[in-house]
Protein backbone atom coordinates (compact mmCIF):
# COMPACT_ATOMS: atom_id res chain seq x y z
CA UNK A 1 0.00 0.00 0.00
CA UNK A 2 2.05 2.97 -1.40
CA UNK A 3 -0.21 6.60 -1.79
CA UNK A 4 1.49 9.87 -2.53
CA UNK A 5 -0.07 13.39 -0.57
CA UNK A 6 0.72 16.77 -0.18
CA UNK A 7 2.65 17.44 2.97
CA UNK A 8 0.57 20.73 3.99
CA UNK A 9 -2.76 19.35 3.17
CA UNK A 10 -2.29 16.33 4.85
CA UNK A 11 -1.08 18.19 8.33
CA UNK A 12 -3.72 20.56 8.08
CA UNK A 13 -6.41 17.32 7.52
CA UNK A 14 -4.80 15.68 10.75
CA UNK A 15 -4.99 18.73 13.17
CA UNK A 16 -8.67 19.13 12.38
CA UNK A 17 -9.60 15.71 13.30
CA UNK A 18 -6.90 15.13 15.73
CA UNK A 19 -9.12 17.30 18.08
CA UNK A 20 -10.77 14.06 18.90
CA UNK A 21 -7.54 12.08 20.66
CA UNK A 22 -7.49 12.43 24.53
CA UNK A 23 -3.85 12.60 25.76
CA UNK A 24 -4.65 9.54 27.76
CA UNK A 25 -6.34 6.42 26.43
CA UNK A 26 -7.90 3.17 27.37
CA UNK A 27 -6.79 1.57 24.32
CA UNK A 28 -3.71 1.84 22.97
CA UNK A 29 -4.97 1.90 19.41
CA UNK A 30 -6.88 5.18 20.15
CA UNK A 31 -3.46 6.96 19.97
CA UNK A 32 -3.17 6.38 16.47
CA UNK A 33 -5.15 7.51 13.30
CA UNK A 34 -6.23 5.58 10.43
CA UNK A 35 -5.51 6.11 7.32
CA UNK A 36 -7.52 4.27 4.59
CA UNK A 37 -6.83 4.53 0.90
CA UNK A 38 -9.98 3.41 -1.40
CA UNK A 39 -9.28 4.62 -5.22
CA UNK A 40 -7.55 7.88 -5.35
CA UNK A 41 -9.03 9.07 -1.64
CA UNK A 42 -7.43 9.06 1.74
CA UNK A 43 -9.74 8.87 4.43
CA UNK A 44 -8.52 9.91 7.78
CA UNK A 45 -10.10 8.21 11.01
CA UNK A 46 -9.86 9.32 14.54
CA UNK A 47 -11.30 7.91 17.30
CA UNK A 48 -11.94 8.66 21.61
CA UNK A 49 -14.72 6.04 21.51
CA UNK A 50 -17.38 8.99 22.46
CA UNK A 51 -16.63 10.43 19.09
CA UNK A 52 -15.06 9.98 15.97
CA UNK A 53 -13.86 11.90 13.37
CA UNK A 54 -13.01 11.78 9.33
CA UNK A 55 -11.86 13.58 6.66
CA UNK A 56 -11.50 12.99 3.22
CA UNK A 57 -7.93 13.95 0.98
CA UNK A 58 -6.88 13.33 -2.59
CA UNK A 59 -4.02 11.63 -2.69
CA UNK A 60 -1.81 9.15 -5.65
CA UNK A 61 -2.54 5.96 -5.26
CA UNK A 62 -2.51 2.11 -6.80
CA UNK A 63 -3.77 -0.27 -4.29
CA UNK A 64 -6.25 -0.09 -1.80
CA UNK A 65 -5.47 -0.79 2.29
CA UNK A 66 -5.86 0.59 5.73
CA UNK A 67 -3.20 1.30 8.72
CA UNK A 68 -3.13 2.95 12.02
CA UNK A 69 -0.52 5.14 12.46
CA UNK A 70 0.96 7.23 15.68
CA UNK A 71 -0.88 10.32 15.87
CA UNK A 72 1.94 12.29 17.79
CA UNK A 73 4.60 11.21 15.30
CA UNK A 74 3.36 11.58 12.20
CA UNK A 75 1.85 15.15 12.85
CA UNK A 76 5.00 16.17 14.85
CA UNK A 77 7.13 15.40 11.62
CA UNK A 78 4.90 16.97 9.65
CA UNK A 79 4.95 20.36 10.97
CA UNK A 80 8.52 20.62 9.93
CA UNK A 81 8.05 20.06 6.22
CA UNK A 82 7.60 22.66 3.80
CA UNK A 83 5.40 22.02 1.06
CA UNK A 84 6.30 18.78 -1.00
CA UNK A 85 5.31 15.78 -1.95
CA UNK A 86 5.25 12.80 0.49
CA UNK A 87 5.37 8.99 -0.15
CA UNK A 88 4.12 6.82 2.45
CA UNK A 89 5.25 3.30 1.67
CA UNK A 90 3.46 0.71 4.01
CA UNK A 91 4.73 -3.17 4.48
CA UNK A 92 1.58 -4.59 5.48
CA UNK A 93 3.41 -7.86 6.72
CA UNK A 94 5.60 -5.79 9.20
CA UNK A 95 3.13 -2.63 9.16
CA UNK A 96 6.47 -0.81 9.17
CA UNK A 97 5.47 2.91 7.23
CA UNK A 98 8.14 4.66 5.08
CA UNK A 99 7.80 8.16 4.50
CA UNK A 100 9.65 9.55 1.61
CA UNK A 101 10.41 13.25 1.60
CA UNK A 102 12.92 15.90 0.14
CA UNK A 103 15.63 16.19 2.81
CA UNK A 104 15.27 12.18 3.60
CA UNK A 105 13.33 9.10 4.67
CA UNK A 106 11.65 8.08 7.68
CA UNK A 107 10.42 4.88 9.08
CA UNK A 108 8.18 4.31 12.24
CA UNK A 109 5.82 1.29 13.24
CA UNK A 110 2.17 1.16 12.09
CA UNK A 111 -0.84 -0.98 13.71
CA UNK A 112 -2.91 -3.54 11.93
CA UNK A 113 -6.05 -1.24 11.14
CA UNK A 114 -8.36 -3.69 11.49
CA UNK A 115 -7.70 -3.03 14.93
CA UNK A 116 -9.22 -0.05 15.43
CA UNK A 117 -12.91 0.92 16.14
CA UNK A 118 -15.84 0.61 13.89
CA UNK A 119 -17.13 3.42 12.94
CA UNK A 120 -20.69 3.75 14.74
CA UNK A 121 -23.82 3.27 12.46
CA UNK A 122 -27.22 5.59 13.07
CA UNK A 123 -30.05 3.35 12.62
CA UNK A 124 -33.58 4.67 11.36
CA UNK A 125 -32.32 8.58 11.61
CA UNK A 126 -33.78 11.57 11.46
CA UNK A 127 -32.25 14.30 9.86
CA UNK A 128 -32.22 18.45 8.81
CA UNK A 129 -29.70 20.50 7.12
CA UNK A 130 -28.82 23.76 8.37
CA UNK A 131 -25.93 26.71 7.13
CA UNK A 132 -22.83 26.11 8.44
CA UNK A 133 -22.82 29.86 9.86
CA UNK A 134 -26.19 29.19 11.71
CA UNK A 135 -24.48 26.03 13.47
CA UNK A 136 -21.26 27.65 14.34
CA UNK A 137 -23.22 31.06 15.49
CA UNK A 138 -25.68 28.76 17.92
CA UNK A 139 -22.61 27.04 19.39
CA UNK A 140 -20.38 30.09 20.07
CA UNK A 141 -23.03 32.12 21.66
CA UNK A 142 -24.03 28.91 24.25
CA UNK A 143 -20.78 26.69 24.66
CA UNK A 144 -19.10 29.17 27.72
CA UNK A 145 -21.99 28.62 29.54
CA UNK A 146 -22.58 24.72 29.77
CA UNK A 147 -20.99 22.75 32.95
CA UNK A 148 -18.33 20.66 33.76
CA UNK A 149 -19.77 18.38 36.63
CA UNK A 150 -19.18 14.84 35.62
CA UNK A 151 -22.10 14.45 38.50
CA UNK A 152 -24.00 16.10 36.25
CA UNK A 153 -23.81 15.35 32.66
CA UNK A 154 -26.89 16.57 31.03
CA UNK A 155 -25.41 19.95 32.35
CA UNK A 156 -22.04 19.75 30.66
CA UNK A 157 -23.83 19.80 26.85
CA UNK A 158 -25.92 22.10 24.72
CA UNK A 159 -29.62 21.30 24.83
CA UNK A 160 -30.83 21.48 21.09
CA UNK A 161 -34.72 21.38 20.38
CA UNK A 162 -35.98 21.26 16.44
CA UNK A 163 -39.71 22.63 15.58
CA UNK A 164 -41.55 23.88 13.16
CA UNK A 165 -41.29 27.23 14.88
CA UNK A 166 -37.57 27.38 14.59
CA UNK A 167 -34.39 25.91 16.41
CA UNK A 168 -33.20 26.38 19.96
CA UNK A 169 -29.93 25.98 21.59
CA UNK A 170 -29.56 26.13 25.47
CA UNK A 171 -26.71 25.59 27.79
CA UNK A 172 -26.26 26.23 31.52
CA UNK A 173 -24.30 25.23 34.79
CA UNK A 174 -27.25 25.65 37.25
CA UNK A 175 -25.41 29.48 37.90
CA UNK A 176 -25.94 31.25 34.05
CA UNK A 177 -27.89 29.86 31.34
CA UNK A 178 -27.76 31.26 28.05
CA UNK A 179 -30.95 30.32 25.13
CA UNK A 180 -30.31 31.29 21.66
CA UNK A 181 -32.91 31.03 19.47
CA UNK A 182 -33.23 31.39 15.26
CA UNK A 183 -36.91 31.42 14.48
CA UNK A 184 -35.64 32.19 11.05
CA UNK A 185 -34.67 28.36 10.67
CA UNK A 186 -37.78 25.86 10.36
CA UNK A 187 -37.78 21.83 10.86
CA UNK A 188 -40.48 19.87 10.31
CA UNK A 189 -40.23 17.31 12.62
CA UNK A 190 -39.87 18.12 16.13
CA UNK A 191 -36.89 16.67 17.65
CA UNK A 192 -34.46 17.47 20.83
CA UNK A 193 -31.03 16.16 22.23
CA UNK A 194 -28.12 16.88 24.36
CA UNK A 195 -24.79 17.03 22.67
CA UNK A 196 -21.62 17.04 24.47
CA UNK A 197 -19.18 19.97 24.28
CA UNK A 198 -15.69 18.24 23.48
CA UNK A 199 -17.33 17.66 19.79
CA UNK A 200 -19.52 20.78 19.87
CA UNK A 201 -16.22 23.15 20.32
CA UNK A 202 -14.48 20.87 17.26
CA UNK A 203 -17.78 21.80 14.89
CA UNK A 204 -17.09 25.46 16.47
CA UNK A 205 -13.95 25.55 15.63
CA UNK A 206 -14.16 23.84 12.17
CA UNK A 207 -17.65 25.69 10.63
CA UNK A 208 -15.83 28.95 10.92
CA UNK A 209 -14.07 28.80 7.99
CA UNK A 210 -16.45 26.12 6.69
CA UNK A 211 -19.35 27.24 3.78
CA UNK A 212 -22.59 25.97 2.40
CA UNK A 213 -24.50 23.87 4.69
CA UNK A 214 -24.02 21.15 7.23
CA UNK A 215 -26.26 17.90 6.89
CA UNK A 216 -27.23 16.97 10.59
CA UNK A 217 -28.81 13.04 11.33
CA UNK A 218 -30.04 11.82 14.68
CA UNK A 219 -31.57 8.94 16.40
CA UNK A 220 -32.18 8.50 20.25
CA UNK A 221 -28.12 8.06 20.78
CA UNK A 222 -26.09 9.20 18.16
CA UNK A 223 -25.63 12.48 15.98
CA UNK A 224 -24.04 12.84 13.00
CA UNK A 225 -22.84 16.26 11.41
CA UNK A 226 -21.48 15.90 7.51
CA UNK A 227 -20.22 19.03 5.70
CA UNK A 228 -17.34 19.59 3.34
CA UNK A 229 -15.11 17.08 3.26
CA UNK A 230 -15.38 16.18 7.49
CA UNK A 231 -17.76 13.88 9.32
CA UNK A 232 -18.07 13.74 12.71
CA UNK A 233 -20.16 11.28 14.78
CA UNK A 234 -20.87 11.43 18.48
CA UNK A 235 -22.77 9.81 21.06
CA UNK A 236 -25.54 12.33 22.65
CA UNK A 237 -25.78 12.81 26.48
CA UNK A 238 -28.70 10.16 27.72
CA UNK A 239 -31.03 11.86 30.54
CA UNK A 240 -33.65 14.80 30.84
CA UNK A 241 -33.02 18.47 30.45
CA UNK A 242 -33.75 20.42 33.21
CA UNK A 243 -36.95 22.32 32.62
CA UNK A 244 -34.98 25.65 31.75
CA UNK A 245 -38.10 27.99 30.68
CA UNK A 246 -38.88 27.74 34.61
CA UNK A 247 -36.09 29.27 35.35
CA UNK A 248 -36.42 32.44 33.37
CA UNK A 249 -37.71 35.36 35.61
CA UNK A 250 -41.18 36.48 33.35
CA UNK A 251 -41.92 39.79 34.99
CA UNK A 252 -38.96 41.87 35.15
CA UNK A 253 -39.94 45.53 35.96
CA UNK A 254 -36.63 47.08 36.24
CA UNK A 255 -34.48 47.98 32.89
CA UNK A 256 -31.07 48.84 32.82
CA UNK A 257 -29.58 50.09 29.62
CA UNK A 258 -25.61 50.78 29.42
CA UNK A 259 -23.03 50.67 26.72
CA UNK A 260 -21.27 47.38 26.45
CA UNK A 261 -17.87 47.88 26.52
CA UNK A 262 -17.59 50.49 29.22
CA UNK A 263 -19.96 48.00 31.48
CA UNK A 264 -17.54 44.93 31.09
CA UNK A 265 -14.03 47.21 30.81
CA UNK A 266 -15.58 48.34 34.31
CA UNK A 267 -16.32 44.90 35.84
CA UNK A 268 -13.22 43.91 34.92
CA UNK A 269 -11.23 46.80 36.67
CA UNK A 270 -13.37 46.72 39.76
CA UNK A 271 -13.04 42.69 40.28
CA UNK A 272 -9.74 43.05 40.44
CA UNK A 273 -10.09 44.09 43.90
CA UNK A 274 -12.75 41.44 44.78
CA UNK A 275 -12.84 38.28 47.19
CA UNK A 276 -11.03 36.10 45.05
CA UNK A 277 -13.55 33.14 46.47
CA UNK A 278 -16.95 34.63 45.74
CA UNK A 279 -15.77 36.94 42.49
CA UNK A 280 -18.42 39.27 43.91
CA UNK A 281 -19.54 42.56 42.50
CA UNK A 282 -22.35 44.77 43.87
CA UNK A 283 -24.27 46.59 41.15
CA UNK A 284 -26.00 49.79 42.79
CA UNK A 285 -28.59 51.44 40.37
CA UNK A 286 -30.13 54.77 41.03
CA UNK A 287 -31.58 56.92 38.62
CA UNK A 288 -29.34 57.29 35.94
CA UNK A 289 -26.48 56.01 37.55
CA UNK A 290 -24.63 52.89 38.00
CA UNK A 291 -22.33 51.94 40.74
CA UNK A 292 -20.22 49.14 40.57
CA UNK A 293 -18.17 47.91 43.97
CA UNK A 294 -16.04 44.82 45.10
CA UNK A 295 -13.81 44.47 47.71
CA UNK A 296 -12.07 41.70 49.58
CA UNK A 297 -11.96 42.36 53.27
CA UNK A 298 -9.16 39.73 54.37
CA UNK A 299 -6.77 42.30 52.42
CA UNK A 300 -8.43 45.29 52.75
CA UNK A 301 -8.95 45.63 49.12
CA UNK A 302 -11.91 47.38 47.54
CA UNK A 303 -12.62 49.35 44.92
CA UNK A 304 -15.76 51.33 42.98
CA UNK A 305 -16.91 53.18 39.62
CA UNK A 306 -19.80 54.89 38.28
CA UNK A 307 -21.56 54.72 34.70
CA UNK A 308 -24.37 56.69 33.09
CA UNK A 309 -26.75 54.47 32.38
CA UNK A 310 -30.34 54.45 31.36
CA UNK A 311 -32.86 52.90 33.58
CA UNK A 312 -36.35 52.21 34.11
CA UNK A 313 -37.40 51.16 37.48
CA UNK A 314 -37.12 51.29 41.65
CA UNK A 315 -33.53 52.01 43.03
CA UNK A 316 -31.65 48.58 43.47
CA UNK A 317 -28.44 46.76 45.27
CA UNK A 318 -27.67 43.17 43.34
CA UNK A 319 -24.46 40.87 43.40
CA UNK A 320 -23.00 38.73 40.66
CA UNK A 321 -19.82 36.85 40.23
CA UNK A 322 -17.68 39.30 38.21
CA UNK A 323 -16.25 36.32 35.77
CA UNK A 324 -20.04 35.30 34.58
CA UNK A 325 -21.22 38.97 33.81
CA UNK A 326 -17.43 39.22 31.68
CA UNK A 327 -18.44 36.02 29.94
CA UNK A 328 -21.91 37.18 29.13
CA UNK A 329 -21.04 40.34 28.15
CA UNK A 330 -18.29 39.41 26.23
CA UNK A 331 -20.32 36.97 24.35
CA UNK A 332 -22.80 40.14 22.87
CA UNK A 333 -22.01 41.58 19.74
CA UNK A 334 -24.39 45.01 19.88
CA UNK A 335 -23.04 48.14 21.34
CA UNK A 336 -25.31 48.61 24.30
CA UNK A 337 -26.75 46.06 26.61
CA UNK A 338 -29.92 45.18 28.89
CA UNK A 339 -29.81 44.10 32.18
CA UNK A 340 -33.31 43.10 33.27
CA UNK A 341 -34.28 42.52 36.93
CA UNK A 342 -36.79 42.07 39.43
CA UNK A 343 -35.48 41.46 42.80
CA UNK A 344 -32.42 41.07 44.35
CA UNK A 345 -32.38 37.25 44.75
CA UNK A 346 -34.29 36.42 41.71
CA UNK A 347 -31.49 36.16 38.12
CA UNK A 348 -30.65 38.80 35.97
CA UNK A 349 -31.37 38.57 32.47
CA UNK A 350 -29.08 40.07 29.70
CA UNK A 351 -30.10 41.32 26.18
CA UNK A 352 -28.32 42.12 23.10
CA UNK A 353 -30.21 46.32 22.53
CA UNK A 354 -31.19 44.66 19.53
CA UNK A 355 -31.35 41.27 17.95
CA UNK A 356 -29.80 40.38 14.95
CA UNK A 357 -32.73 39.13 11.87
CA UNK A 358 -33.85 36.25 13.10
CA UNK A 359 -32.42 35.65 16.27
CA UNK A 360 -33.33 35.82 19.96
CA UNK A 361 -30.19 35.90 22.38
CA UNK A 362 -31.05 35.82 26.57
CA UNK A 363 -28.74 35.53 28.69
CA UNK A 364 -29.44 34.32 32.93
CA UNK A 365 -27.37 34.93 35.33
CA UNK A 366 -28.05 34.33 39.21
CA UNK A 367 -27.16 36.73 42.02
CA UNK A 368 -24.93 36.20 44.92
CA UNK A 369 -26.32 37.02 48.59
CA UNK A 370 -24.65 40.54 49.11
CA UNK A 371 -22.90 40.39 52.45
CA UNK A 372 -23.45 44.05 53.72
Amino acid sequence: MNFIVSSTSLLKQLQAVGGVLNSSNTLPILDNFLFEINGKTLTVFASDLESTMTTTIDVEAKKDGNIAVPAKLVLDILKTFPEQPLTFSVDEKTMGIEISADSGKYKLSGYNGEEFPKIPVIENPSNVELECSVVQRAIDKTIFASGNDDLRPVMSGIFTQLSSDGITFVATDAHKLVCYKRIDVKVADSASFIMPKKPMNLLKSLLGSATGKIKIEYNESNAKFEFQNYTLICRLIDGKYPNYEAVIPSENPNTLTIDRASFAQSIKRVSIFANKTTHQVKLRISGSELAIFAEDIDFSNEANERLTCSYVGNDMEIGFNSRFLLEMLNNIDTENVNLELSAPNRAGILLPDNNEEGEDLLMLVMPVMLNN
